[in-house]
């Protein structure tokens, strides 16, 4: 039985698992061994129980509830735990003794009841839903406060880090002699870095990316494995998940009658400090002017966004969402999942597009629009779903009246003619 159909072995549920590297075990003489041709080692059934869930970020010493308060601002409603010490956070369903919790919706305050949490951050209105000995924080914005915590508890959970544990440069990565890498990057196996690229202090490379040739990356940036970045600027603490393409062809061609004519892409990507862009987006490079992702903007997974957008400060957009070339979003937009925007839109600055909108005209600074296949004023889009509904419905029939004629005309009196 080869190393390969060992580990194959361990993802069908009805075919014994064994324990790899270390954990193998010389396979036993005799006829209590298992019917193996040619195996070395011991195999035994592998279920759900011989799981153990591991820990992949470095185990935090804590806080203490006084900490926290100070931290997060919150109230602390009994001054006497302000030594109590907070290990982990976790959901207020899952928490355990040590855990930080918080509760900030009056529909999850029933686990109060039950919660194991060694503290709760929760807001005035509910806090006469906490049973009496907890360690209670009060705030306005428990949520917020929780995050404030675990961002202190597991500062690496913010940026990624080498999936080989990498210091300096792999052996088996490819740095071009003319590329200029400052002191502090780290570089992944199978990482490779172009001629007269630059990378800044801090930053990591991750396993199998591509730099290309002339790129320019700053400082404390991370780039995911498997991407491929080349005719980019990137500004500092730059995020870019695995398996992105950044600065390839924007799709442009004049259609013709016999065949269609390629335009030459000769912009470059701009990406602006503090942007984070999720797993397998594409950011296409510009055509003729420059395509723009601008400071503090944050872009989910598998996102499009083609040759000349210009994306302003401090967006977001969610995923699948798509953007046509030279489209515009002004400062702090936030598109929803799956929002589709026609070419040459401008999406004007605060504004917000509810999911699966399809934006062909341009949306006014602050609006909040939906709706498809023409997005609209999401209140004006909701009317005309319901109206639509409403219509659509069959009105049920009524049943026709039954009227027995006879006993009307024999009961009626006939007037007398004489008396008449």
């Amino acid at each position: 039985m080869s190393e390969t159909e060992i580990a194959d072995s361990i993802f069908n549920p009805h075919i014994i698992s064994c324990y790899l590297a270390t954990g193998f075990r010389k396979k036993p003489s005799g006829p209590a061994s298992l019917p193996l041709d040619n195996c070395q080692y011991v195999l035994k059934p592998f279920g759900v129980g011989d799981l153990a869930e591991p820990h992949f970020f470095r185990h935090p010493s804590g806080l203490t509830v006084g900490e926290i308060a100070s931290l997060t601002g919150a109230e602390l409603q009994d001054v006497t735990t302000l030594a109590q010490r907070m290990t982990n956070v976790a959901p207020i369903d899952l928490a355990e003794a040590g855990d930080l919790t918080f509760v900030d919706n009056a529909k999850f305050a029933k686990a109060l009841t039950s919660t194991r949490a060694g503290a709760v951050l929760i807001s005035e209105h509910l806090q006469c839903l906490v049973p009496s000995g907890f360690v209670v924080l009060l705030t306005p914005r428990p949520y917020t406060c929780f995050v404030l915590v675990a961002r202190e508890l597991y500062p690496d959970a913010l940026r990624p880090s080498s999936l080989f544990e990498t210091e300096g440069v792999a052996s088996n990565a490819s740095v071009h002699p003319f590329a200029r890498l400052a002191s502090g990057v780290t570089v992944d196996p199978g990482a490779r870095i172009g001629p007269r690229a630059t990378v800044g202090v801090g930053t990591l490379i991750g396993a199998n990316a591509v730099i290309g040739p002339d790129v320019q990356i700053g400082q404390n940036c991370a780039i995911g494995p498997g991407s491929s970045i080349t005719n980019a600027m990137i500004g500092d603490r730059v995020i870019i998940h695995s398996g992105c393409q950044i600065g390839q062809d924007g799709f442009g061609f004049i259609m013709g009658a016999t065949g269609h004519l390629k335009v030459p892409q000769i912009g470059i990507v701009v990406i602006e400090h503090d942007v984070e862009i999720g797993a397998g987006t594409t950011v296409d490079r510009g055509g003729i002017r420059n395509t723009v992702i601008g400071e503090g903007t944050k872009i989910d997974n598998l996102v499009q966004i083609a040759d000349n957008v210009v994306i302003g400060r401090h967006c977001v957009i969610a995923g699948q969402s798509g953007l046509s070339g030279s489209v515009t979003l002004e400062d702090f937009v936030v598109l929803g999942a799956r929002v589709g925007i026609r070419q040459h839109i401008t999406v004007g600055k605060g504004a917000r597009l509810a999911a699966r909108s399809s934006v062909m005209r341009d949306v006014p600074a602050g609006a909040l629009w939906g709706g498809f296949p023409n997005a609209k004023p999401l209140r004006q889009f909701l009317r005309e779903v319901v109206t639509l509904e409403q219509l659509a419905s069959p009105v049920p029939k009524l049943p026709a009246p039954s009227i027995n004629r006879a006993p009307v005309v024999q009961d009626t009196p006939i007037p007398d003619e004489a008396a008449s």
